[in-house]
């Protein structure tokens, strides 16, 4: 080693008075703020260059430790340390199952409610006595069209009633039990419903074909029958009402077994597939609301008041006919009659007189009119004379030698 400085001291004295007056002018000159390699005057402002160089040497490494770190925390929290990450991942999970099963069932309520709302409403408009029922369940054989209510016999329930929706009917019930009932719906094989088309006005039987496809039986062709066309309860089975929707017809094609015969395919107005709320009419009787009723009411006692008016002015009428003469009694004589009768209190006896007398009036002064005439009374067989006015004697009658007929003289 001291070989090394012995052999080297000329040059590292060269070395280190060139770093010293290296360092020296780097304390004295200042770097320009502008940063455009000038310099100023060592009073003047700017940045010591031996500052900016330390800085410079420093920073690097710093920098170079900074990034080392925050690469190693990042590689810790996303690669090594993730059981928090993954516990907060089962946590978020499960708040999202949570919250699409309550959407769901919210979405469910809300639909359900939508459905009641408008099953409320036409049981309040329906003319009929109708219960409100659950479907459970159905009979799990494509062979046989059933389902079942949570409806029984403990309700009012029983046989052939008919089973309908706000859309159109379903079916009829076909048993009861105590708690519960089985609906029969109108695509089974064993159904019938008497229906019409609503403008041909061809009636048929609607009931169900092995597809479970509901079809109009026993029609003879006719080409009026189009697709599109409403079909109608017709009210001729005794079970669904007159004027219930049963669908549309959606196909027409040919009898099989019969070849004027036609089958009219219907598709049904209810959905008959996917059933939950139905309407069982349990009374055919026509009942209204309050206001319906008022109505009524108010209309049956204004008419029995019309009818009780026109009675008492029939009773009265009669009463009035009763208490007052006729105009000529038949067993009276004529100078007896009720018009000449002195117990009469207001007799005709003569012509009603004016009031004012006026140049037109008959007798008048100055007027113009002859004087008029008394009023006399005629006796049967009486002639009037034209100049006097007056009732002269019957003339008396011929001799009967002058009106007799000569008699022929025999010669």
């Amino acid at each position: 080693m001291e070989s090394f400085f012995l052999r080297y001291r000329n040059l590292l004295v060269l070395l280190a008075m060139l770093a010293a007056q290296i360092i020296g002018l780097a304390v004295q000159v200042r770097r320009s703020e502008a940063g455009r390699g000038g310099f100023d005057t060592p009073d003047g402002p700017g940045v010591r260059l031996v500052r900016l160089w330390s800085e410079g040497l420093v920073s690097q490494p710093e920098r170079l430790i900074h990034n080392s770190k925050m690469g190693l925390i990042y590689f810790w929290q996303n690669y090594i340390d993730l059981h928090r990450v993954h516990q907060q991942n089962v946590e978020l999970q499960k708040t999202i199952d949570r919250l699409r099963l309550e959407q769901a069932s919210l979405l469910e309520d809300a639909r359900q409610g939508e459905r009641l709302q408008k099953l409320l409403d036409f049981q309040e408009k329906y003319i009929y006595k109708t219960l409100a029922a659950q479907a459970i369940g159905s009979s799990g054989t494509d062979q046989s069209r059933v389902f079942y209510l949570d409806k029984g016999s403990a309700d009012g329930l029983d046989r052939d009633m008919a089973v309908i929706t706000a859309d159109g009917i379903v079916g009829k019930v076909r048993d009861v039990f105590p708690h519960t009932a089985q609906v029969l719906v109108i695509n089974d094989q064993t159904s019938g419903a008497g229906v019409i088309l609503e403008t041909t006005r061809i009636r048929g039987i609607l009931r169900g074909n092995a597809a479970g496809q509901t079809q109009i039986v026993g029609i003879l062709a006719d080409q009026r029958i189009q697709p599109g066309e409403k079909v109608l309860t017709a009210g001729g089975d005794q079970i669904f009402p007159r004027g219930l929707p049963v669908g549309v017809v959606e196909k027409v094609v040919r009898d099989p077994d019969r070849d004027s015969f036609i089958d009219v395919l219907v598709k049904p107005a209810a959905h008959i597939e996917r059933l939950d709320e139905v309407l069982v009419i349990t009374s055919t009787q026509p009942r209204f609301n309050d206001q319906q009723e008022q109505d009524m009411t108010q209309s049956e006692e204004q008419k029995g008041a019309e009818v009780t008016a026109i009675k008492e002015q029939k009773k009265a009428a009669e009463l009035m006919a009763e208490r007052l003469p006729g105009l000529t009694d038949p067993t009276l004589p004529p100078d007896q009659q009720p018009l000449h009768d002195a117990s009469n209190p207001s007799p005709i006896g003569h012509a009603p007189q004016a009031l004012h007398a006026d140049r037109f009036t008959p007798g008048a002064a100055g007027g113009d009119a002859a004087p008029a005439k008394p009023v006399v009374t005629l006796k049967p067989g009486q002639i009037i004379d034209p100049a006097s006015g007056l009732p002269i004697a019957k003339p008396a009658n011929k001799p009967a030698a002058q009106t007799a007929t000569p008699q022929r003289r025999n010669p």
